[in-house]
């Protein structure tokens, strides 16, 4: 038997492709998701057009930047809430269920590494991302929105706070029951919302809340990209820093404690 007759050769594809392939499942999946998609889109846009259009909170204008108006605050609190949706709550609530029902372990057993798959799974988090902050920007542009600073500083802001996320939602879906995950994420999520500066300002907080509250990652990305795009401010380091932080620590977390079964 000559040699090319077992044409293409049997094997797994190059990991590239497996990645490739396996974050456009994962893409697909988190899109078709009815809740999902609730979570992700549908919130963030209504508060934003809500908060925007109605005066239910004062919210403070910036005296550097901005037309003034409260979409200028709200805005970025929205993009920040709309990372905390996706790279957290909703990354933690499909793994932890994927983990339960042998999902992760079958994926686990096939040619794609472990850290392929979790790989992949970013990659899908950040193609959900792009297409919010596409809608999210188009709705804020359409209520009046001025954004201002340097788009560089918001993609480093944005990318630290995803990986800061995703780090604490793999952690959480690797070491809790998928029941207890998912509302764990939802109460957290909540509570982010409400005392996260997205759309109530920390200054309304007392000062010693407050000053726990500016550790929390939501303040720090909702903060960062606020002084950027509200005030025109350069790279928040102190945010940057914050954010950094928590991403080492949550990922570190993750890699050290996620269980596969």
């Amino acid at each position: 038997m000559s040699t090319g007759t077992y044409a293409p050769k049997p094997g797994a594809a190059p990991v590239g492709r497996m990645i490739a392939a396996q974050a456009a499942l994962e893409t697909r999946m988190l899109l078709r998701n009815g809740e999902q998609l609730l979570l992700t889109v549908i919130i963030p846009s209504l508060l934003l057009v809500l908060f925007s259009t109605v005066d239910i909170v004062t919210v403070p204008v910036s005296t550097t930047g901005g037309s003034g108006k409260a979409v200028d605050f709200l805005a970025p609190g929205v993009l920040a809430l709309a990372v905390l949706s996706t790279a957290f709550t909703g990354q933690a609530i499909a793994t932890g269920f994927e983990r339960r029902y042998g999902v992760l372990k079958r994926l686990g057993a096939s040619p794609l590494p472990r850290w392929a798959l979790m790989t992949a799974k970013t990659l899908a988090v950040l193609v959900t991302e792009v297409l919010q902050i596409v809608l999210l920007t188009a709705i804020a542009l359409a209520l009046g929105w001025s954004p201002q600073g340097d788009p560089g500083s918001v993609l480093l802001l944005l990318v630290l706070g995803t990986a800061a996320f995703s780090g604490l939602g793999l952690l959480m879906a690797g070491t809790l029951r998928a029941e207890a995950t998912l509302a764990a994420a939802n109460l957290v999520f909540l509570l982010l919302l409400v005392g996260g500066g997205v759309i109530v300002p920390l200054e309304k907080f007392p000062g010693a809340a407050r000053s726990v509250l500016e550790l929390l990652p939501i303040s720090a990305l909702s903060d960062g990209l606020r002084a950027v795009l509200q005030d025109g401010a350069a790279l928040p380091w102190g945010d940057a820093l914050t954010l950094a932080v928590w991403a080492v620590l949550g990922l570190g977390a993750a890699a050290k404690f996620f269980r596969w079964e």
